[in-house]
């Protein structure tokens, strides 16, 4: 379905000169500095995934984007979607995909959001009765019928992100890509978003790359999960062999009667202790829970014990500060 192989794209950034003559030089013989904000990545997406594209900012997410839906044209390397090059290709390449921009809009600002649903299906030739067909589905998952009839600029930031997403799956294209879809957003709008795009990938098989900073939004709904960190590929992989790889570090909770207790064990820290909790921090490959909460049988005044293990959001925002290091 995507295929990128070996793609880069490089700015050159004209550099100011210091001072009047600094500044005249650079008029008459400019200096450039070379910005990679993709170097040289490859990864294929089959139809059917939904994939997290994650990184700090300024890593090349959006970059990325922009070529796969040929809005830029790559220095060097190979990008395919569906077949096609899609800066070579924009108007075939458009109709088989979907944008979503979390702080841009596709929608007419003063017009009823149904005129926008309109006039966007007119500029995909989409059938009059299937537009109809089409249109009262996905308006009917997202619970839209209220605010059709409303001007875009009287909208909330929630009901605006679903009236762009149906706006965007309107052509029924097979690949939808949505960056920063869920930014701003309260908790109701953002699991219904989110609870849309399964549906959608699950009845129609509608392949999704979700570019956020949202960690949260990733592991819940997004399988296999891409890291870009300087234009680079830092880590491709699916989101159960990122939690084995990097999840190792595990805690348990011990909760006491009346004052912590000083406890002897096999392995493991004391990370933290507050009020009645001690919290102690142990790795999963040097001795497993249930021989860590064993060693504890003998110790009086334990009230309740909780394991609590490491999720996507942890791991890929030590890995982030690391990449900054």
């Amino acid at each position: 379905m995507i295929k990128v192989f070996h793609l880069n794209k490089h700015f050159r950034i004209a550099q100011p000169g210091q001072g009047v003559a600094g500044k005249l030089r650079a008029l008459i013989a400019p200096q450039y500095k070379t910005i990679r904000a993709v170097d040289d990545i490859s990864y294929t997406i089959r139809a059917g995934e939904i994939i997290g594209y994650l990184g700090p900012n300024g890593a090349g997410k959006s970059t990325t984007i922009k070529l796969l839906t040929g809005v830029l044209v790559p220095t060097s390397g190979e990008v395919r979607v569906g077949g096609r090059e899609p800066h070579r290709n924009r108007i075939a390449n458009a109709s088989q995909i979907g944008v979503v921009y979390g702080q841009r809009s596709q929608l007419w600002w003063d017009l009823p959001l149904v005129d926008s649903f309109e006039i966007l299906a007119a500029m995909y030739r989409v059938p009059s009765a299937r537009y109809r067909q089409v249109s009262d589905e996905l308006v009917a998952l997202l619970q839209m019928d209220d605010f059709l009839n409303q001007p875009v600029r009287r909208l909330s930031l929630g009901q605006r992100m679903k009236g762009e997403i149906v706006a965007a799956l309107l052509h029924e294209p097979p690949i939808l890509y949505l960056d920063e879809p869920t930014i701003g957003l309260d908790v109701v709008a953002k699991n219904r978003i989110l609870q849309f795009l399964q549906t959608i990938n699950a009845q129609k098989g509608t392949t999704i790359v979700f570019t956020t900073h949202a960690l949260s939004d990733v592991e819940r709904i997004c399988p296999r999960i891409i890291i870009i960190d300087r234009g680079k590929v830092a880590l491709d992989d699916s989101r159960e062999a990122i939690l084995n790889r990097f999840g190792r570090m595990r805690q348990l909770v011990v909760e006491f009667e009346d004052y912590i207790q000083p406890v002897a064990l096999p392995a493991g820290r004391v990370i933290k202790q507050e009020n009645n909790n001690l919290t102690i921090e142990f790795d999963r490959e040097q001795i497993s829970a249930f021989d860590l909460i064993l060693s504890l049988k003998d110790q009086t005044g334990i009230r309740d014990i909780a394991i609590k293990e490491e999720n996507i959001e942890t791991i890929v925002t030590r890995l982030y500060e690391q990449a900054a290091r």
